[in-house]
């Protein structure tokens, strides 16, 4: 049975729109109807007083120093037959007619719905003059699951998304084109289609029809619901590839976030610690990381050994190099592997929380407007028809609430954010892949014994493209007005451009956080792998044969080697006497998730459609819906 959701012009959500433009019908207030009703009255009667009303029986933008008349100038030539004609009415048919002009690629039916259902609710408020029955015409129109072709571009926002209305109401006129059951056809083929009459518009109809913020507020509120997941998947990837490094959390502490705490650092730390809690990869006593080596013939000692495709090892530190260092080597054991020990990971880890932390911030300060926006009126003029005033236009207010301003500034800072995050995740994915940074992991990820293989190192360069892009693309709309009208209207927002590009600009993205999981994945196999083989062969092997691994340590005969294999021995032991290394549960769970549907790089593969794969488990939500699953 489908969802309806009940529009009341007040209590509007973002959740709730979402429903809508995924395919919930919408419920009209009958209480909020009779406030539409009330001002649709008040405006007729204003206009049988012959008042001077913007829009309603004056011009457009410029024109509004134009008073319409009764009837047609034409019609008062000598011998002219009456057309009947209104210009109250033919100006706002006119007014739909001829600004539906955008151009470019059709909108997807999601968008479209989530404007429709904007632009009903926000006409419940009762102040835009639009009669009862034309707004149950708009229901109508979007429960029958009629979505008007409005193409992108077109729209300045300011005075409000004109254009881009225009078409969403040129369909309910019976013109214009609309999908219908995935059909592109005719407005007019789609009314009768479903059972609808075509509309005549009324007193300001038009306007209130095409006069407001919709085509911003709805693409802004479907990019904001893709980011909030983008978050968490962000968080998701960081946190696997933490992992596959091996990585310190300190940086993650409770204790260290209280110290300044802006919420979505707070927030950043918390959802790290979750999906790392469980880790005995993290924090790792360094000296237990071994470094990875290629893969000889002779690399192992039992034939399901032999089967992995790498070798490791460690580097002693001489007795001789450790004067002045005697305190650390009493705690540390004297193995350099694939750690070094230091107490802090680069900023691309370490810093998460900050930078991750302050994209949360960016988003819900964008929150915060959508949502005054959703229960908001937009149009112009606003009509207060209960408010006492000695002349009509203390009633009908022209105002400047169509001004995309207060969203566009807000999608501006998404807009800045989202390239700093797709950024720091190419950061951490090239980390990765480069072994001058990635702690001991084989070169771009594959053992490569035989010279031949790529590995991932081409996912870095997909990942740099698509972060350059969005970091041109980072430029605010907003910033830049282009007066309209005649430069009546002189200043505005580019709202809708803006809002469109970050709609656009969160499934690229996903795009590089798909990239970095895929990458993460391989990086935790060969991390986990090669500390588990360190572990098995200390549990089957003794001093001697592990010693094998070691390079740098004393000749047999040398004074120094009953203390070298004492040492290899305390290294050999502490191993042995682990448990199997396992990332945290969360990430394990995403992991597990990932290679369901993509195996382990052993050799090199067309790996094509294993990136396309990551990137759909990052736009459906599966990746992160396992994690979650752990965490519930």
């Amino acid at each position: 049975m489908s969802k309806t959701i009940k529009l009341d012009g007040v209590s509007l959500t973002r959740e709730s729109l979402v429903d809508v433009a995924n395919g919930a019908s919408v419920e009209l207030d009958a209480g909020a109807l009779q406030q539409v009703a009330r001002a649709a009255d008040f405006l007729s009667a204003q206009v049988a007083r012959q008042e001077p009303i913007y829009g309603v029986s004056t011009g457009f933008g410029s024109n509004a120093d134009k008073l319409l008349g009764a009837h047609p100038l034409r019609d008062e030539l000598p011998g002219a037959t009456k057309s009947g004609r209104s210009p109250h009415i033919e100006l706002q048919n006119n007014l739909i007619v001829t600004h539906a002009v955008c151009v470019g690629e059709a909108f997807a039916p999601d968008v479209v719905r989530a404007m429709l259902c904007i632009r009903i609710n926000t006409l419940l408020r009762g102040h835009s003059g639009i009669r009862v029955q034309t707004l149950q015409a708009l229901a109508a129109m979007l429960n029958a699951g009629i979505v008007p072709v409005v193409p992108q571009l077109g729209s300045v926002g300011a005075s409000g998304d004109l254009a881009p209305l225009s078409h969403l109401a040129i369909v309910l006129l019976g013109g214009g084109e609309a999908f219908v059951d995935g059909e592109r056809i005719s407005g007019a083929e789609a009314l009768k289609r479903k059972g609808l009459e075509p509309v005549s518009l009324s007193y300001k109809e038009g306007l209130a029809l095409n006069n407001g913020t919709a085509q911003m507020l709805a693409t802004g509120v479907l990019a904001v619901q893709k980011l909030d997941d983008l978050l968490g998947t962000a968080d998701l990837a960081a946190a696997m590839t933490i992992d596959a490094f091996a990585g310190r959390l300190g940086a993650f502490a409770p204790e260290v976030h209280a110290l300044r705490p802006h919420p979505g650092q707070v927030q950043t730390a918390q959802n790290l610690r979750a999906l790392l809690a469980g880790s005995t990869l993290a924090d790792i006593p360094y000296h237990l990381v071994p470094r990875f080596r290629q893969w000889l013939p002779t690399s192992w000692d039992t034939q399901q050994a032999q089967a992995l495709n790498f070798d490791i090892g460690w580097d002693w530190v001489p007795f001789g190099q450790r004067h002045g260092r005697e305190k650390f080597y009493a705690r540390f054991r004297p193995f350099r592997g694939g750690k070094k020990h230091q107490p802090q990971d680069s900023y691309s880890l370490r810093c998460i929380p900050q930078v991750h932390g302050a994209v949360r911030d960016a988003l819900e300060q964008a929150k915060r407007v959508l949502d005054v926006e959703l229960n908001s009126v937009t149009d112009n003029p606003l009509v207060f028809p209960d408010k006492q005033a000695e002349f009509v236009e203390e009633q009908v207010i022209s105002a400047g609430h169509f001004h995309g301003m207060p969203l566009a500034l807000a999608m501006s800072y998404v807009k800045a954010a989202i390239p700093v995050l797709a950024s720091i995740s190419e950061r951490r994915l090239n980390k990765l892949v480069d072994p001058a940074t990635n702690d001991g992991l084989p070169a771009f990820l594959i053992g490569n014994e035989d010279g031949t293989e790529s590995g991932h190192m081409i996912v870095q360069y997909t990942a740099a493209a698509i972060v350059n892009d969005l970091a041109s693309r980072a430029m605010p709309a907003s910033v830049y007005s282009i007066p309209t009208s005649a430069n009546a209207e002189d200043h505005v927002s580019m709202g809708a451009n803006e809002a469109r590009h970050v709609l656009a600009m969160a499934d690229d993205l996903g795009k590089v956080l798909g990239l970095e999981l895929y990458t993460a994945a391989q990086a935790l196999d060969l991390r986990r792998d090669m500390i588990n083989a360190a572990r098995d062969l200390a549990d089957r092997a003794d001093a001697d044969a592990f010693a094998s691994k070691v390079q740098g340590g004393p000749l047999p005969d040398a004074g120094e080697r009953m203390g070298f294999i004492a040492e290899v021995d305390g290294l050999r032991a502490e191993l042995a006497q682990a448990d199997a290394f396992q990332p945290g549960h969360a990430v394990a769970a995403a992991h597990a998730a990932i290679r369901q549907r993509i195996p382990f790089l052993g050799q090199d593969r067309a790996m094509d459609g294993e990136v396309a794969n990551a990137v759909r488990m990052v736009a459906d939500g599966s990746v992160l819906a396992a994690a979650r699953a752990v965490l519930a």
